[in-house]
């Protein structure tokens, strides 16, 4: 099983990516609806049970110095809420200008008339597929991830 979920966590929606460990590729999915700050569970079960990842990675939003911000708090949650309900425990990285890289791509995307502006929302799914895109090129999986801290609700 070389499947891999990748997560960009936002207040309303939840870029959603997969890729493959063996090829070391990744490729926007889908979005998924955050509502009072719960995400779109049925939505998430269908995607899982879809793919039936291996392995679960979310981006954690850090500050340009990599302190934590109030935004690490949400992507932490969702997490625990991913760890609760597939028993699988999620790694945790750095999502440091992925949206940005993400938006990069679908400007150039546009401008090859590849993508249409109708078309940006699903410029989350991208950044999850950057997100996971740096996991997979990483060169040790085993490595300590972010998710070793512990998260605000731990005791």
């Amino acid at each position: 099983m070389s499947c891999v979920l990748g997560f960009d966590v936002g207040s309303r929606l939840i870029g959603v990516a997969v890729g493959n460990r063996i090829t070391q590729s990744a490729r926007a999915l889908a979005t998924v609806a955050m509502r009072d700050g719960q995400p779109d569970w049925p939505a998430l079960d269908r995607l899982h049970r879809e793919w039936l990842p291996q392995t679960l990675v979310v981006g954690l939003p850090l500050t340009l110095d990599g302190a934590e911000q109030p935004a690490s708090r949400l992507a932490r949650r969702f997490a625990d809420g991913l760890r609760q309900r597939y028993g699988t425990v999620p790694v945790l990285i750095d999502e440091r200008h992925s949206s940005r890289e993400a938006a990069e791509r679908f400007a150039d995307a546009r401008a090859a008339g590849l993508r249409r502006r109708r078309d940006g929302a699903q410029i989350d799914a991208e950044a999850a597929a950057v997100i996971l895109e740096r996991w997979l090129a990483a060169a040790d999986h085993n490595q300590p991830s972010l998710s070793s801290k512990p998260t605000a609700e731990s005791p």
